[in-house]
């Protein structure tokens, strides 16, 4: 079972986006990222979903300070690849921002790359 935890200003609709996919062994779980960052650390959870309304940090922010940030990364105003993504899985990311208008994009795509890993 991979779980996903989302937070940020769009955590509901990510979480909403990412169920919609109805995806095996995926469980989606609205969080803070003070819950979120605990929760990784100790195991209690494998990824996190960040939005805010740029993507270029403050969706990550406390999580990048708990976590370190080798496991985090931040989309900003791209649009990742399926390759892009892949690529950051192997390097241990664990923690993902990207913005708001993206969530519809973004989300489905960080989903179904994070049921396969």
């Amino acid at each position: 079972m991979t779980k996903i935890l989302t937070g940020g200003v769009g955590k509901t609709e990510v979480a909403n986006a990412v169920r919609a996919l109805d995806l095996e062994d995926v469980e989606v779980v609205v969080s803070s990222d003070m819950d979120a960052a605990m929760k990784l650390r100790s195991g209690q959870a494998d990824y996190y979903l960040g939005t805010c309304h740029t993507g270029a940090g403050a969706s990550l922010g406390v999580l990048v300070g708990l976590l370190g940030q080798p496991a985090c990364h931040t989309f900003g105003r791209t649009v990742p690849t399926e390759d892009e993504v892949a690529a950051l899985l192997a390097d241990g990311k664990k923690v993902f921002g990207f913005s708001m208008d993206q969530i519809e994009t973004i989300a489905p795509l960080l989903a179904r790359a994070l049921a396969r890993a």
